[in-house]
């Protein structure tokens, strides 16, 4: 089973080809009258990309408490690969084979599909994440070796297509294998972990010109940069690294976005490290490895020295592969793609400081559905 247990962006992928023929190239796509704006929440909410049932679920977090949303599951009719919510809660973009599909998120939680359910960009990403401002979303295109970006129109959600931004990975032991992307909180950089290194870009959020400064090779082919996570200050680069030399690396982020890693990374962690999670007081940091099926946590120290929790690694579900917070920064909560279970959420011990305690776990629709990320509201 674990063997067969995601490259999770690559999820019918093979799909691409004749999506790209009936659709043509990428452009700008206007959501229908009617469908685009009015939405927003100030709730408390997670989605859940289904890889294997083609659906996105959705859950109201209360006090202990995962509550499905109205009409969860969401069918999408497609597989999806990777999402995320917009800064001001009001639109969710899910990436499936080939195209990033628009959501509104109504005031309840649940969601509203736009556009008639068309797509509203053409292109296969591995990964999808939006700037603080909410005006520029990016994704890693699968096919080649690029940065993606859309400028977002706030109102509707609508996405106009930019200039990709090429990357290299130079003396890298293996080709770049797409991983995920992730905007810093500073709205300055943008880092991309690729399999085989990782590449920094930085950003301008008024003209929404995107450079790539710097890239880091990996020097064993069995080793893979999976996901990372940015500190409030972009400060600090927390790389979720599996195979040779694995475990949690971490790095400083120098002048012009320069890393530089810092001493005694990486931090030991379990097998295939597959996400990170910082979370929002900055003091403690989240890796779900994905083998065993735990999380392992860290207390962060002067320089980001790590020191591992009490207690930890802790259990989680089967095949465990992304991690979030929730918008009160009360839960830290896992997904896996192997369910037993599909969602859990934890709250933060205040006796035995940063120590993860499960709250309470739920299925995603009807198992196995092969949960490949989650996604919060801010």
């Amino acid at each position: 089973m674990k063997q067969v247990m995601i490259d999770r962006w690559l999820l019918a992928s093979v799909l691409l080809v004749g999506l790209s023929a009936l659709t043509g190239c990428d452009g700008f796509f206007v959501p229908e009258p009617g469908h685009g704006g009015g939405g927003g929440t100030t709730g408390n909410y997670v989605y859940v990309a289904n890889g294997l049932t083609n659906t996105v679920a959705g859950f109201s977090i209360g006090s202990g408490k995962l509550t499905a949303v109205s009409g969860s599951p969401l069918a999408v009719g497609y597989s999806p690969q990777a999402l995320v919510v917009t800064p001001s809660d009001s639109f969710l973009y899910v990436a499936g084979p080939g195209a990033i599909y628009l959501y509104t998120i109504n005031s309840d939680g649940s969601l509203s599909t736009s556009s008639s359910g068309a797509a509203v960009a053409i292109v296969n990403v591995a990964s999808l994440d939006v700037s603080p401002d909410g005006q520029w979303l990016f994704g890693l295109d699968l096919a080649t070796t690029q940065l993606v970006q859309f400028q977002i129109n706030t109102s509707t959600g609508a996405l106009t297509s930019q200039t990709p931004t090429p990357y290299t990975i130079p003396n890298a032991a293996a080709a770049p294998s797409p991983k995920m992307v992730r905007v810093a909180p500073t709205g300055n950089y943008i880092f991309a972990a690729v399999g085989s290194g990782d590449v920094v870009f930085t950003l301008n959020t008024s003209t929404g010109a995107v450079a790539m400064v710097q890239s880091l090779a990996l020097g064993s082919a069995q080793t893979s940069d999976n996901a990372l996570a940015i500190d409030g200050t972009a400060s600090y680069l927390y790389i979720a690294r599996s195979g040779s030399n694995g475990g949690l690396a971490v790095y400083s982020v120098g002048a012009s976005g320069v890393l530089n890693q810092v001493s005694g990374s990486p931090f030991a962690t379990g097998t295939t490290p597959f996400a990170v999670q910082i979370d929002h007081s900055g003091k403690y940091v989240y890796v779900a490895n994905r083998t065993d099926g735990t999380i392992s946590g860290f207390s962060i120290g002067t320089n980001a020295s790590l020191s591992e929790l009490t207690a930890s690694p802790y259990g989680s579900g089967t095949g465990v592969v992304s991690l979030g917070e929730d918008k009160t920064n009360t839960y830290i909560l896992a997904g896996a793609f192997g369910g037993q279970p599909d969602l859990s959420m934890y709250s933060i011990d205040t006796v035995n400081p940063g120590k993860l305690i499960l709250s309470t776990s739920t299925a995603t629709g009807t198992d196995p559905t092969g949960v490949v990320e989650i996604a919060t509201t801010h």
